[in-house]
């Protein structure tokens, strides 16, 4: 089992910053690959940031690049967005999965953004 913990969270203007952090705990060693979700009221869940452990490739949704950037070290992830707007407003997950490619299986209880305009 994998723990995840994400924290950073709240509400920033627009054109602002805030830095997300997802502390992971348990068999982390297991892990394949970690990442960013959202989930935006009314709207499906989406990916936002992915990192695998196992080569090192890093995925960015179109909507953020060159705005978000993830990183982690030995057992945190962390997720730096920049150039924030409000159309980023959305829970933002953790989460975690030990297939490679496989479905990301482990999940945190989430953190809001809010971006004002």
């Amino acid at each position: 089992q994998v723990q995840l913990v994400e924290s950073g969270g709240g509400l920033v203007q627009a054109g602002g910053s805030l830095r997300l952090s997802c502390a992971a705990s348990g068999r982390i060693l297991s892990t394949a690959a970690m990442g960013w979700f959202r989930q935006a009221p009314g709207k499906e869940r989406e990916s936002v940031a992915k990192f695998s452990w196992i080569d090192t490739s890093i995925y960015y949704a179109d909507s953020v690049k060159g705005r978000f950037t993830i990183s982690r070290d030995k057992t945190t992830v962390y997720l730096q967005m920049n150039s924030l707007k409000p159309e980023d407003t959305a829970v933002y997950y953790c989460a975690a999965r030990s297939v490679p490619g496989g479905t990301f299986v482990y999940w945190g209880q989430g953190t809001q953004v809010t971006v004002s305009s």
